[in-house]
């Protein structure tokens, strides 16, 4: 199915979205996502129609300065003096992953890749990587003016800085204590469209507010697949009557507490959810592309291929998927571990894209990055401290590649884009971004305010960095 030739079930679908974006604000937000989940399913083309979003957060904060990395002669100068004992060389190792985008920047403005990320400079040549520049949590669009005024003059994220409530707003557009992330409200909006809809939310890094959803709920894996509960597996302590009792304890309830239900349920549903995963994945083909060995990231992005891989028997259309690598509040040793950081990085995102052309859906799985915040372009003894704005970049055939989105910040000690100790004011905001994916993924224009309540005080609200969705 194209663009140009909708079913009638696809203009239903967008004729009643269209009208619960209407209703939206008389109307609950758990009704309104259980309407629209209800007409995806109705408008659900054939079952080989997949798409997936992966989230790579970089917990801790990474360094913007030493992922994208000031090249041309003036800035790299000006980049050097900034962070001199942290600062890496223009040299033959970062010559090797200068970024060549198909449209120059100006004033003869250049970056490099951290060479850990030379296996990535392929895929941007190719035009299937795009860096997003400057980006940030935002509510509005903040001038250095603006935010010297204070928090009282202008609206800014809550808590700024912080560890917590920063991966927070990145994930759920609120602070540390959401209860909803969009990849969640994603789930709340396609899981009816999916055969199973425990499979719509998939972490392989723990919980994670940003897959929780109002109806929804995220499905936690290890790298090494679904968590048994081997008591009810086989007789427990040797006996067969423990183990029937152990899983009458997690599965029934007398229905005399509503705990003890809700427990029962989650007993059941999680017992049902191993078996069926387990299932699946012994039906899926084995992947033969190679992954690193020893990399965490790696690993977690491998079993996400295999769950891609078992898509049909899982009933599974529209995925979201989440994995993490720690390590990045580099505050000190930043030139001996944020190098190894960006190694791990670089070689597990470029097999998990090999692992998708393997797959046939390059073009349908887009993977993005996600992190804290930036850290500060002012070197602090041996690290760099907490910042704002900071890089990312998609990945994937469906990817207007080959390209910088938004605008590159000007480096300079309290210059335009510096709001105190070389912390990059955001020029782009993490809405706008989850906006663009959003609609690759099939969310109409209309219902974006219910998954981005900040997204109206934008006015780009797709980036355009992929290709127009289907």
């Amino acid at each position: 199915m194209t663009a140009s030739t909708p079913s009638a079930s696809r203009r239903a679908f967008l004729q009643r979205a269209s009208a619960l974006s209407v209703a939206g604000a008389a109307t609950p937000l758990a009704l309104s996502l259980a309407a629209i989940g209800e007409a995806a399913a109705q408008a659900a083309p054939q079952a080989d129609d997949y798409k997936a979003l992966v989230c790579v957060f970089l917990q801790g904060g990474n360094d913007y300065a030493n992922t994208l990395v000031p090249y041309d002669s003036a800035s790299h100068e000006i980049y050097r003096a900034m962070r001199s004992n942290i600062a890496l060389p223009r040299d033959e190792a970062l010559a090797a992953t200068l970024l060549k985008p198909t449209v120059a920047l100006p004033e003869g403005r250049q970056f490099a890749f951290a060479p850990g990320l030379a296996p990535l400079l392929p895929l941007f040549d190719a035009g299937r990587l795009a860096v997003l520049q400057n980006i940030g949590t935002l509510i509005e669009p903040v001038s250095k003016a603006q935010y010297s005024l204070g928090r009282g003059k202008v609206r800014l994220p809550p808590k700024l800085f912080s560890h917590n409530d920063q991966q927070s707003f990145w994930q759920a557009s609120a602070a540390e204590g959401a209860t909803v992330g969009w990849g969640g409200r994603l789930g709340d909006l396609f899981a009816a469209g999916n055969g199973r809809a425990t499979f719509s939310g998939v972490s392989v890094a723990g919980n994670a507010v940003f897959l929780s959803g109002k109806t929804a709920v995220q499905y936690q894996v290890t790298p090494t697949g679904s968590v048994t509960v081997n008591g009810i597996k086989a007789p427990l302590f040797g006996s067969v009557a423990c183990q029937e009792l152990l899983k009458d304890l997690m599965t029934t309830s007398s229905g005399a507490n509503v705990f003890e239900a809700e427990y029962a349920r989650i007993g059941r549903r999680a017992i049902e959810a191993n078996d069926t995963l387990n299932a699946a994945l012994a039906q899926a083909t084995p992947l033969a592309t190679a992954f690193p060995a020893g990399n965490p990231l790696a690993n977690q992005l491998k079993m996400v291929a295999r769950m891609i891989s078992a898509r049909r028997p899982l009933g599974a259309r529209r995925q979201v998927f989440f994995v993490a690598l720690g390590g990045f509040d580099t505050h000190d040793s930043l030139a001996k571990n944020h190098p190894l950081l960006m190694a791990q990085l670089g070689t597990a995102l470029a097999a998990f894209y090999r692992a998708t052309q393997e797959l046939g859906l390059a073009d349908r799985i887009t993977t993005f990055t996600a992190s804290d915040f930036g850290r500060s372009l002012v070197s602090n003894n041996g690290g760099s401290d907490h910042g704002w704005g900071g890089v990312q970049w998609v990945l994937g055939d469906a990817v207007q590649g080959r390209a910088y989105v938004g605008r590159a910040p000007v480096l300079a000690n309290d210059g335009p884009d510096d709001v105190g100790q070389g912390r990059l004011l955001p020029t782009l905001s993490v809405d706008q971004m989850t906006a663009t994916l959003a609609r690759w993924f099939g969310v109409p224009a209309g219902d974006l305010p219910m998954m981005l309540p900040n997204l109206s005080n934008h006015t780009q609200q797709d980036l355009g960095f992929l290709m127009p969705h289907a």
